[in-house]
């Protein structure tokens, strides 16, 4: 695995990633501004994929169960569509557009018949498609026969072709592979804090804190837990570790008004971009890793930090005056710190600098981005890894992405022959510029669902509003996101345990609270009795039976308690479970075995069958798979009507009930088979 091509040879020359391609595989940077909108462009090494020329298996007619090839989701559908424009005396007219990799640069011509010019262009089935027409090789239009636009977060404008659907239909063999990331159940193993397997590469860092300091973890522990079968009896099939490369020995003063130093233990202060974090291992310990993992059949991402580097880095001290990075005060702006100096959003997101001592890379520089993409595949290469989890996705520049999917396509699964999955960061409740990033074909796989995580805290753990608010928002998030493949989540490392939130009395009154305020004093403990942790249990009763990728963060597995960073990455609890934490544990298990067994909960369609303001009860189902789902987040046990009649098997607890009626018990739910 790890030996892909010699295209993707280790490229470090004096400190520096040389480009795998030819400066004349593509244009160049100046070329590329002139010809490609900025903030929708890409380029594609490969041929693309255009006109559906990836398909594989035919033409079908129309849904699943149709005479069309079973196996192709919607996801990989394509429809053929038809652009025309009139004839103007115009040399040549291409489609480009975000229909297929590398679209912008690289685009369908048009054949002139008569008056008119036209082409039929194979777009991604039921998904919104940007374009615009690039005439006589030099000028972009908008389409005269659409007169519908949309403004990109860079400020184009770009004709906009609704979501459409067709009968037949195409399945273009997109996203290859025998792993579908939507079966998908990921563990967050922030590798610092999860297992000691090593206590030769443990350190302390002068003048911090244990909660903010190194505590042993290391990449030995986590290879003893994968071979100890932990995440297989968990049922975990793929894992998030923390961005592996080497970070300053160095503390800086935390953010958010927090005065206390801290090290590197968390790995986002990169320091040296091609070498392991020695505290985790060697890079022959990670290999042990994800070979251990592959084993088992448990896919590996890591994290990748790709918009700063920290002011002690090599390659800072090399480039900071030559325009790789954005300067701190560039005459305009003094201390461009985000949320300081400079705002986290619009134009100054992209250059702010998180703190003063993280530089902030400049991706419009192409030798910088191209440095970073090479650094990004050498990863890939020496590791023999599955995917990245994409730090900071809104803070870097949209040509970074496209130029990685671009180099991931043509150079990694071209070799692997399986996709290679990239879930992205953007810490917001904007769903439209969440989903501005997703796109399997040129940018992202998915996101992390931050709206979903937080109105599924508000209306099941901290009970705000009615479950027909849940419902409503469900039902608006369900395709929000096109074919991307979403990372479902109610924990995280930079929010407070979720079990806090499901107490009696919940610690914070807002879903979004960052918990600083008992970070270090009066760090709260596991609450008492079980009510919060049935509570959790239903949150997750919805996450495992829903679509997207499931995440569990280190320790939610057991109902770990803290509050915000550093208290809610505690070292992991491995023994000593209180009754409630059994109970969650248990109950995991239980979820990730009922959605292996069951298609319907991982790739199937949700139907609204009961909703009251305490209850809601839905049926998930895929051709002939179909499960019911009710939660009752209520104190009192509730009766759940509008069900299927006659006799239900309850799979999540044991035994059977008789619909259309049902009880359920007080916090509780269940998974209903017929």
């Amino acid at each position: 695995m790890r030996t892909l091509t010699s295209s993707l040879t280790a490229l470090a020359l004096a400190g520096t990633f040389v480009a795998v391609f030819a400066a004349s595989s593509c244009a160049g940077d100046d070329e590329l501004e002139d010809r490609v909108p900025p903030g929708t462009g890409g380029y594609d090494p490969g041929d693309g994929g255009l006109n559906g020329s990836s398909s594989s298996t035919g033409t079908g007619t129309g849904g699943e169960g149709g005479n069309g090839p079973p196996q192709c989701d919607d996801a990989l559908k394509l429809c053929a569509h038809l652009f025309t424009y009139p004839d103007g005396g115009e040399t040549s007219v291409e489609v480009r557009g975000d229909f297929a990799p590398g679209a912008w640069v690289s685009g369908v011509p048009m054949t002139k018949q008569g008056s008119e010019w036209s082409a039929t262009v194979d777009i991604p089935y039921n998904r919104e498609v940007l374009y615009k027409l690039f005439v006589n090789g030099t000028t972009w239009l908008l389409d005269p026969n659409n007169p519908n636009t949309v403004t990109d977060p860079g400020g184009n404008q770009n004709s906009l072709l609704a979501a459409t659907t067709c009968d037949p239909w195409t399945c273009g063999g997109g996203l290859i592979g025998d792993f579908d990331w939507r079966d998908a159940v990921l563990y967050f193993v922030f590798v610092d804090r999860f297992f000691d397997g090593n206590p030769a590469n443990n350190a302390t860092t002068p003048g911090v804190q244990p909660p903010a300091d190194y505590r042993g973890g290391d990449w030995a522990g986590l290879l003893q837990k994968i071979n100890d079968g932990y995440f297989t009896e968990l049922g975990v099939n793929a894992l998030w570790l923390s961005v592996p490369m080497d970070n300053t020995e160095a503390s800086g003063i935390g953010v958010g008004g927090d005065s206390h130093q801290y090290s590197a233990y968390h790995a986002y202060w990169p320091k040296v971009l091609d070498q392991t974090e020695e505290h985790f291992g060697s890079m022959a310990d990670l290999q042990g890793v994800v070979d251990a993992a592959h084993t088992q059949g448990i896919k590996v991402i890591l994290d990748y930090a790709m918009n700063h580097v920290h002011v002690t880095a090599p390659i800072y001290q090399q480039h900071m005056n030559d325009g790789w990075f954005w300067p701190l005060n560039d005459g305009q702006v003094q201390n461009c710190v985000c949320g300081s100096g400079c705002s986290w959003d619009g134009p100054q997101g992209k250059r702010c600098w998180f703190t003063d001592y993280l530089p902030d890379f400049n991706f419009t520089n192409q030798a910088a981005r191209d440095y970073s993409v090479n650094n990004a595949l050498w990863w890939i290469q020496q590791t023999g890894i599955d995917g990245f989890r994409l730090d900071a996705v809104k803070h870097i520049e949209d040509q970074w992405l496209l130029d990685l999917r671009a180099r991931v396509t043509a150079e990694v699964e071209s070799q692997t022959l399986q996709h290679f999955y990239m879930v992205g960061e953007t810490f917001t409740g904007d769903v439209g510029l969440i989903n501005y990033y997703v796109d399997p074909f040129t940018k992202l796989d998915g996101q992390f669902d931050f709206p979903l995580r937080m109105k599924l805290a508000a209306s099941v753990l901290m009970r705000k509003g009615t479950m027909m608010d849940l419902e409503s928002f469900m039902d608006s998030n369900d395709n929000a996101y096109g074919a991307g493949i979403m990372s479902t989540f109610i924990g995280n490392h930079d929010i407070p345990r979720a079990i806090h939130l499901a107490q009696d009395t919940p610690l914070w009154n807002d879903e979004w609270a960052g918990g600083k305020d008992l970070a270090w004093n009066n760090t709260p403990s596991l609450p008492a009795g079980v009510n919060a942790f049935e509570r959790l249990n239903n949150a997750y009763t919805i996450l495992f039976t829903t679509k997207g990728v499931p995440l569990i963060y280190y320790g939610d597995e057991v109902a770990m308690p803290g509050a915000g960073d550093p208290d809610n990455r505690r070292m992991m609890q491995w023994s000593g479970y209180s009754t409630g934490q059994t109970r969650v544990l248990d109950h995991l298990k239980k979820l990730t075995q009922i959605r292996k067994d069951h298609v319907a909960l991982r790739r199937g369609t949700r139907q609204t069958l009961s909703i009251t303001a305490e209850t809601y009860a839905y049926r998930m189902s895929k051709d002939a798979d179909m499960v019911v789902v009710v939660v009752n987040r209520s104190d009192a046990q509730q009766s759940v009507g509008d069900l299927p009649s006659g006799a239900l098997t309850d799979i999540l607890n044991g035994g059977s009930v008789s619909g259309p009626i049902v009880t359920v018990p007080a916090r509780s739910a269940r998974i209903l088979t017929q």
